[in-house]
């Protein structure tokens, strides 16, 4: 696959010596033009990689902080349009940060996939992380998306065996995601030791960066994560940051898009210890 702007952001940061930072928010939580410019804040306070999930009403895999922005950003009104909507309108002043979609086949098959992927690649997406399609469904989205150019991210869990493992890299880009701890998003704390183990095991399979998410909450988990991880992926605590500085109705305050920010800041300060805590 051709250099994809996923990849030049992962090679950037690792001539720079740190881990990439990957945030996750959800689009149109709480609306669409907050969504657009907590967008904006994410990539200015030091965002490397920008997911944005797609609101879908039966998100199996996510603990209560990203459902609740789900609901928040369907009950303004978000839909798959307005999604790429926002990513289009954030490439008008950003042609540099990855944006990745991260979400559920459902809504995508509703839309039909080859009709998707055309769409998202002339918005500006660069890739697509789907949670519920395996391996055994790459037909259906995976390879018309890398046929286009687009990045396709699997997740590989603590669960994913050696066994396992080369069917969900086989046409794994841009990056491997994986998922630190079992269950469901923002429920413990990653533990850096197994992690370092577990990125070293995925590593011997692939020369993909690996990226870890789930239960990174703050600069310090950041800095710990990012000493042997490619990236340090942030969202239930972005997320949760988004909700607490909303109004009683859930409309966004003058403080949401800096809370975000603020956040995100300090997240960055972490990831750029990182390399430097290991030596």
């Amino acid at each position: 696959m051709t250099e994809t702007r996923i990849s030049r952001r992962f090679a950037d940061c690792a001539a720079q010596g740190r881990p990439a930072l990957v945030t996750f928010v959800m689009a149109g939580d709480p609306d669409l033009d907050t969504s657009l410019a907590i967008a904006r804040a994410l990539a200015a306070a030091g965002a490397d990689v920008i997911e944005l999930g797609m609101p879908f009403s039966d998100p199996m895999a996510d603990g209560p902080a990203i459902q609740a922005a789900g609901q928040r950003a369907l009950k303004g009104g978000q839909t798959m349009a307005k999604t790429l909507d926002l990513v289009r309108r954030f490439r008008e002043s950003d042609t540099t940060t990855p944006i990745v979609l991260m979400g559920y086949y459902n809504p995508i098959y509703v839309r039909g996939s080859e009709h998707f992927v055309a769409e998202a690649k002339t918005a500006g997406v660069d890739g697509l992380i789907i949670v519920d399609l395996p391996p055994e469904a790459d037909d259906e989205l995976c390879l018309p998306a890398l046929a286009a150019g687009l990045n396709f991210i699997r997740l590989a869990t603590p669960t994913t065996d050696d066994k396992r493992l080369p069917a969900v890299l086989a046409n794994t880009s841009g990056f491997v995601y994986y998922v630190s701890i079992t269950g469901i998003t923002g429920s413990a704390v990653p533990d850096a030791a197994k992690v370092a183990g577990a990125v070293g095991r995925i590593k011997r399979h692939t020369d993909l960066p690996v990226a870890v998410g789930f239960g990174v909450r703050d600069a310090m988990t950041a800095r710990e994560i990012g000493r042997n991880a490619d990236g340090v992926v942030v969202g239930s605590a972005l997320v949760a940051a988004i909700a607490a500085s909303l109004d009683a109705d859930g409309r966004a305050t003058a403080k949401t898009v800096s809370a975000v920010g603020d956040l995100v800041t300090d997240l960055a300060s972490g990831v750029r210890a990182a390399r430097a805590a290991a030596e």
